[in-house]
Order: structure tokens, then C-alpha cells, then sequence
């Protein structure tokens, strides 16, 4: 039985990425999303509670992969945490800058004050990811590699410091502002002369 819901919940998504990718969030309805599948919005509605959480779980699905192999990068040899860390900068902008984690990003913030998708995205996205990296440094800040009085704080400064100069230009469709591999090698020797230990 386990088997056929997962079957239906991955057909029911991607039925949901092709009529959002056709018409965009804003215009594709519940309605025409089961009309698609061919079954009722009560089946739709049995797997997803609202249109906002069904896009959430198509965008975050779609990149899913990609974010996992990026955290898995923070499992590598701690001895040499500037390397891990280069890995993982590499990778976390590989995919925040990539057309589909743009675009996931601009829709959260044009449609998500008025729909409450915002905070379904950012939970279910960046949220959880950043999550995952305080976990990381947390217990490499535990078991002395690092000293992190707040893992949380350091997670997202280590964000901050990667997408300097890269982030807001690519939202505005501009050039970046900065070399990327210079914003990748200056945030990694930045967030280590911060935090390793004295």
C-alpha cells in the first residue's frame, strides 16, 4: 500500500511541476491540477494541504539531490576543515544560484506574504539546510575543531559570507558583483580566522 501512495504523491507532483512550470504558481489551480491526474481534489487534498505546501514540495523535491550531496560534503575528513569547507561553499553556490533555487527564491518573495508560500519555502528549503550545517559545526565545534558559542549564528554568517557580491546580482539578473572564487576562498579564511580554536 506504501508503495501506491508514494507512486500517487509522485505523480500528483509531477503533474503539478508541469502545469506550474506552463502557467506559473499564481494562475494554476488545485482544481486543475487534478484535473491533470484525472482524479478528485479530495485525493489532492489527502496529500497536500494547500496549493502553497504542494509547490513547496515540488521546488524543494526538485533540488533536493543537488542540497543533499552539498551536505554530505560536511561529512568529509575534519582534519582539514578549509578544504571541506571550500567543497561545500562550492557546492551551496552551485545550487542557491542555479535557475531553479532562483526562481523558487523570487516566487517565495513576490507570492509569499499574500499566500503564506514564503514560509513554507524558506522552512522546507533554506530553513532545514542551514539547520543542518549549525548541527555540523556544532559538533565539530564539540569535539574541538572549531570554537562556536552559537552554531546557528556561525551557519548563517558562513552563508552570508558566500554569497557576497554573487547572491543579489543574480536576483536582479545583473553580473556579479565579485570574482566567485575569490568570494569562496575570502569567506572560507574569514570564517576560520573567526572561528578556530586559539
Amino acid at each position: 500500500m506504501r508503495v501506491k501512495t508514494d507512486e500517487r504523491r509522485q505523480a500528483i507532483m509531477e503533474a503539478a511541476a508541469e502545469l506550474f512550470g506552463e502557467v506559473g504558481f499564481e494562475r494554476a489551480s488545485m482544481a486543475a491540477i487534478s484535473a491533470r491526474l484525472g482524479g478528485s481534489k479530495a485525493t489532492l487534498y489527502s496529500y497536500f494541504k494547500s496549493k502553497e505546501e504542494l509547490f513547496a514540495a515540488v521546488m524543494v523535491d526538485s533540488m533536493t539531490e543537488q542540497a543533499d550531496k552539498m551536505i554530505d560534503l560536511l561529512a568529509g575528513s575534519a582534519d582539514d576543515l578549509g578544504a571541506v569547507l571550500l567543497a561545500f561553499g562550492e557546492a551551496y553556490l552551485d545550487l542557491v544560484l542555479s535557475n531553479g533555487a532562483i526562481a523558487m527564491l523570487r516566487t517565495g518573495m513576490v507570492d509569499g506574504n499574500r499566500d503564506r508560500l514564503g514560509p513554507v519555502l524558506y522552512a522546507t528549503g533554506p530553513q532545514h539546510g542551514w539547520d543542518q550545517v549549525a548541527r555540523k559545526l556544532a559538533s565539530w565545534s564539540d569535539e574541538g575543531r572549531l570554537a562556536i558559542a552559537n552554531p546557528t549564528l556561525a551557519a548563517y554568517q558562513l552563508k552570508g559570507l558566500l554569497e557576497a557580491g554573487l547572491m543579489e546580482p543574480k536576483l536582479y539578473g545583473a553580473e556579479p558583483a565579485l570574482d566567485r572564487n575569490l568570494v569562496i576562498r575570502s569567506a572560507i579564511d574569514g570564517f576560520l580566522r573567526i572561528y578556530l580554536p586559539a
